[in-house]
């Protein structure tokens, strides 16, 4: 399926002219747009009607994504944050203004996850950089976990929809601080 790189190309199209795409991650469906637009995110934000204070997740192909963080980080935790893990796990990193504030929102920290959930690390590389990555429902429905889901929830107010299957994982991604190890979800 990954081998058809035309099938990324509306979405590809979308992201680049500021619209919201749907996709699979490892668990369910997410929503994701451009990180650095500040009024796709704002549209995201008001399809999920979430707050922007609740900030977002950020997925990335590869560490050189997550290269704007480094600064941040001692050696050790730069190598944890790079590191494949089993259970997907997005990774709160101390900001330090690396990242906008509609994507921190009233957080000193940005969460990131990086990916190999084939359909999300396929449209980060081709992208070319980070992209938002939040459950595809608006907020307190149950997150979509098919596209037919996502679609029921969001119909055209999405501008793509990337086919493909979750990852089969039965719970989405655990959260984890990188600066203390606690485990938030």
């Amino acid at each position: 399926m990954l081998q058809q790189p035309w099938r990324f190309e509306p979405a590809l199209r979308a992201l680049a002219a500021g619209e919201i795409i749907a996709y699979p991650t490892e668990a369910v469906w997410g929503l994701g747009c451009d990180p650095f637009n500040e009024h796709a995110v704002a549209r995201l934000l008001s399809l999920k009607r979430r707050a922007q204070t609740k900030g977002l997740i950020l997925v990335a192909a590869h560490a050189q994504q997550l290269k704007p963080l480094r600064n941040a980080l001692s050696d050790a935790q730069w190598q944890k944050l790079c590191q494949p893990t089993e259970q997907a796990t997005t990774w709160l990193v101390p900001n330090h203004g690396c990242m906008p504030p509609w994507i921190c929102g009233v957080h000193d920290s940005v969460a990131v996850r990086l990916s190999s959930h084939p359909v999300v690390a396929t449209l980060c590389q081709r992208f070319g950089d980070l992209l938002v990555s939040t459950s595809a429902n608006p907020a307190g429905l149950i997150p979509a976990r098919s596209e037919r889901a996502a679609r029921r929830y969001f119909r055209a107010d999405v501008a793509s929809y990337v086919s493909g299957a979750t990852g089969g994982a039965a719970k989405p991604s655990r959260i984890m601080d990188l600066v203390t190890g606690l485990r938030l979800r």
